[in-house]
């Protein structure tokens, strides 16, 4: 029995080596396949604002394409407060698996101008930033009762008044704050900000004639405009929205190359799997072609947009720096 174990040794060890082939490729072939069939469970999409927001409605139109585009459930998981901090935490300690992304919008990266080194994460480093879905551009609208038509007129009534044409925001380091800024320092004109807890009362106080003016995002001033309770001077974007064909950008109506607008996107935490990510960004991009998600983005005031990768990466470092060096120029810090 010895000598015919001894004999048949050498065709023992093809045997084995061939087993081990064998299932190092059947372990590669599962990897692969697990990896192509992602997602294999629900998704959880976690949002820093209230259900019924902006970035709540886009997140939840998004999830919806994404479940029927990857036959997984995309659930969104609210989680607001502290301008949105709460919310990027959670994702930027969650597992890099694709199960846990994070909806944002043009608040994340005004995280490190506000915080200024008090958050456990890093706006850019934390994150691998997937796609855009949406944007909505700024503009500039006035109260009824103020005697000005025309961008021009605005600059020239705040030049003649310093200090005492308002502008209304969100609040103390809101997107309508920093879009307010960066105007007044490009033209050299001082205004009164006013700072309010939301959007609604701003458009209340315009509509009211207690307020002169607000650098708004359009989705929240669109059917004012439309009706006509407030005017729209001009829009921050290169070429006229086709939400407002008649306002002018301000470029056009003698702003310079001022531009802003507020983006929703998608955001995971830092080292996502390449496949995954590319998976992520496709079901993104679709969404934002698709005539459907396109037709709702306007009835809210935005429309589809779709950066995705190192265009997106790109498009987060430059606003963390810019908002990062205007927080700093006005002392500008979250309480």
């Amino acid at each position: 029995m010895a000598r015919n174990f001894k004999k048949n040794r050498p065709l023992a060890i093809v045997k084995h080596a061939l087993a081990a082939i064998v299932l190092v490729a059947a372990g590669n072939a599962f990897a692969q396949s697990g990896a192509a069939a992602y997602p294999t469970k629900p998704v959880k999409l976690v949002v820093g604002f209230a259900a019924g927001g902006p970035t709540d409605v886009v997140a939840r139109a998004f999830a919806d394409h994404a479940s029927k585009a990857l036959g997984q459930p995309f659930i969104i998981d609210n989680k607001p407060g502290a301008g949105t901090v709460i919310a990027a935490q959670a994702v930027a300690i969650a597992p890099a698996d694709g199960y846990t992304l994070l909806f944002g919008a043009t608040n994340h990266t005004m995280i490190p101008a506000l915080y200024q080194g008090r958050v456990k994460f890093d706006a850019m480093k934390s994150f691998r930033p997937l796609c855009t879905v949406a944007g909505s551009p700024t503009v500039l609208v006035v109260a009824p009762n103020l005697p000005v038509k025309t961008l021009a007129d605005y600059q020239a009534k705040a030049r003649a008044e310093p200090g005492r044409v308002t502008a209304g925001t969100a609040g103390v380091g809101s997107s309508g704050h920093f879009a307010t800024e960066v105007f007044a320092r490009a033209q050299g004109l001082q205004l009164n900000h006013v700072p309010y807890k939301g959007a609604a009362p701003v458009v209340t106080d315009l509509m009211g004639g207690q307020l002169d003016s607000s650098f708004a995002t359009l989705g929240s001033v669109l059917p004012q405009i439309q009706s006509g309770k407030l005017r729209a001077l001009a829009v921050g974007e290169p070429q006229r929205s086709a939400l407002v064909p008649d306002v002018p950008t301000f470029a056009e109506a003698g702003g310079g190359n001022y531009a802003a607008d507020v983006w929703y996107g998608v955001l995971a935490p830092a080292g996502l799997p390449e496949s995954i990510a590319q998976a992520l960004e496709r079901t993104a991009a679709d969404f934002a072609k698709s005539s459907s998600a396109a037709e709702k983005l306007r009835g809210m005031g935005m429309e589809a947009e779709s950066v995705c990768g190192n265009a997106f990466a790109t498009r987060v470092a430059r606003e963390v720096t810019t908002y990062s060096q205007i927080a700093k120029a006005l002392d500008l810090k979250a309480d």
